[in-house]
């Protein structure tokens, strides 16, 4: 038998770890997508099986720990990973296992921290929540929260207090998003130690979207994996979900799924 020599990837490898949202909306599928538009690929592992539609989630099973770590270890076994991407966490003691992947890999990670479905469903049990700011945080490169998630992380009130805080748990950059904030823009708080605020402003889009969120973190992960600075990989990322969200379209009765392939 002759054995044919790999290629290496063409393109840098995402390692996601997200619900399956079955609407394609948000979850596995949307990074899916948003990693491809940005130049990288993603190698997909789901976190949590979920009963949902566009308006909101009915239910969520988690997948059992032993068969990520499982499943990770084949992978890495197998494949240069060049960034992680978590959305939505089945259950706490995924946690350890995802920790152990981003020490072995030691590449930049992205958290988009899901607390709670935009049809208002509760997401994150408080030991979840508890998992996350005590043994996580302190291992993410990006955390991207909306403002209510970063309030409910700190139990703080000012954004600008929000963001020190995610800091001093240990993240290197954190951006919260201001969709779910009033006024006629959307601006974007990104946090980094040892440098001011800055402030990302976008028009605000007429429309309620689902998985706005997902689509921005699996940008900014795959704009790391490709080697892009920081400062301009969550600029770009920004943009181009901004774009995604005006090329939005309808496939239910609830929020508009983001148009992420052009």
């Amino acid at each position: 038998m002759i054995l044919r020599r790999v290629k290496p990837a063409l393109r840098p490898l995402v390692l996601c770890c997200s619900g399956h949202d079955p609407t394609g909306g948000a979850g596995i599928h949307a990074d899916i997508e948003a990693v491809a538009a940005n130049g990288a690929h993603a190698l997909s592992l789901i976190t949590a099986h979920t009963v949902q539609d566009t308006q909101d989630v009915v239910r969520a099973v988690p997948v059992a720990p032993i068969l990520l770590a499982s499943q990770i270890e084949t992978l890495l076994a197998d494949s240069a990973i060049s960034a992680i991407k978590i959305g939505l966490l089945g259950e706490a003691a995924q946690i350890a296992v995802l920790v152990d992947a981003i020490r072995k890999t030691g590449v930049p990670t992205v958290l988009d921290p899901i607390l709670r479905a935009g049809g208002g469903t509760n997401l994150a049990s408080s030991a979840l929540q508890a998992s996350v700011q005590n043994d996580l945080l302190t291992h993410i490169t990006v955390l991207t929260p909306n403002a209510a998630e970063a309030r409910r992380l700190t139990r703080r009130e000012s954004l600008d207090d929000c963001g020190k805080a995610l800091l001093d748990a240990g993240v290197k950059h954190v951006l919260i998003t201001g969709g779910d904030e009033p006024g006629e823009r959307v601006i974007n708080h990104w946090y980094t130690a040892d440098a001011p605020v800055k402030r990302f402003e976008w028009p605000r889009l007429s429309a309620n979207f689902h998985g706005a969120g997902c689509t921005l973190a699996a940008a900014i992960a795959a704009r790391l994996a490709c080697d892009q600075a920081i400062e301009s990989a969550l600029e770009q990322a920004q943009r181009y979900t901004h774009e995604s969200l005006a090329r939005a379209f309808r496939t239910g009765k609830g929020r508009l799924i983001p148009g992420r392939i052009a």
